[in-house]
């Protein structure tokens, strides 16, 4: 399972040394504006970064203010059509290109798409705020989701006394929300907590993570799941552990170990050695600077290390 996590089983590990409190790198650089920036950004992609590509775009404008904002966020799964057909220039993303997407891509340009990793998210588990669950393992996250039960289970879990709460919680059944299918959430929740099995079909399906976190905070026996970005002072992370009953919860000193942690993408349509415009280099340029990951900070995920985010430019020729 761990192997499943973001990239690889040494992701964070490698490159994130994550704080006990979250900070941005002070070796990240400052946004400098320039001149010749004009146009238009029309991002489409993840709900999960609609927030944070409205923060990022705010924060541009203030260097660009006669520069327009286009932000549509019905799921990570509409990236790449809109870049194939060039109805937006950056497709935000919430979980990896699928081999298929880029199959497509590259017949259309004729090279694959380019993703750059922009921030850090914990995909998260939230019950109700009066919810008293200590933590959940992977193995019965899958058995409340998933009618295959992959991760090994031994029963299919659908009241909240099997997961050992006693009192008024006993008895009542779970009341089970998530994304559709069209989510980039939906999927990495799928592949990571679900080994790739089959959602069950009680699973109240939702187009947008507030409306998962609005439905647990608003229903006592309720659970769903969203990014870490969208916690409401109705909900509470439950704890996860692999196996075992070690939990960790999804901060920053356990990003390492909380086993949904992953990476959010910006995915941009770049021709390999060429330049980008003025425009997508300098946007792109303010998301990996002190600023931009300020941003993400600001919407509850994590920043990037510096050297992270000088990488991830090196990609689209930005030095």
């Amino acid at each position: 399972m761990r192997s499943l996590r973001i990239a690889s089983a040494l992701l964070l590990a490698g490159l994130v040394a994550a704080p006990a409190v979250a900070q941005v790198d002070p070796e990240l650089p400052d946004y400098k504006p320039v001149p010749g920036v004009s146009g238009t950004i029309k991002s489409e992609g993840s709900d999960t970064m609609n927030n944070m590509m409205t923060l990022w775009s705010e924060g541009f404008l203030k260097h660009y203010p006669n520069v327009k904002v286009e932000i549509v966020g019905k799921g990570s799964s509409t990236a790449f059509p809109a870049l194939i057909t060039g109805t937006a220039n950056f497709g935000p993303m919430s979980r990896a290109a699928k081999s298929d997407e880029q199959d497509k891509f590259q017949e259309k340009f004729g090279y694959k798409a380019t993703q750059l990793a922009t921030s850090i998210d914990m995909l998260a588990v939230f019950a109700h705020k009066d919810n008293p669950i200590e933590g959940l393992s992977l193995a019965q996250v899958d058995a409340m989701y998933s009618k295959t039960r992959k991760l090994g289970y031994d029963n299919d879990v659908t009241k909240w006394g099997q997961l050992g709460l006693t009192g008024g919680f006993a008895n009542q059944p779970i009341s089970l929300y998530g994304r559709n299918s069209a989510s980039g959430t939906y999927g990495y929740f799928k592949k990571v907590a679900m080994g790739d099995g089959d959602y069950k079909d009680s699973v109240k399906e939702q187009p947008g993570s507030s409306g998962v976190l609005q439905a647990v905070g608003t229903e006592k026996y309720a659970i769903g799941y969203s990014g870490i970005g969208y916690k409401t002072e109705d909900v509470v992370a439950v704890p996860l552990s692999v196996k075992g009953k070690k939990y960790y919860a999804p901060t920053a000193e356990n990003a390492e170990d909380y086993p949904l942690t992953r990476f959010l993408f910006v995915t941009v349509n770049y021709k390999p050695n060429s330049e980008l415009d003025p425009l997508r280099r300098e946007f792109l340029k303010y998301v990996f600077s002190a600023q931009g990951q300020e941003d993400v900070l600001k919407d509850g995920y994590l920043p990037l290390p510096a050297e992270v985010a000088k990488e991830e430019l090196a990609k689209v020729g930005i030095k």
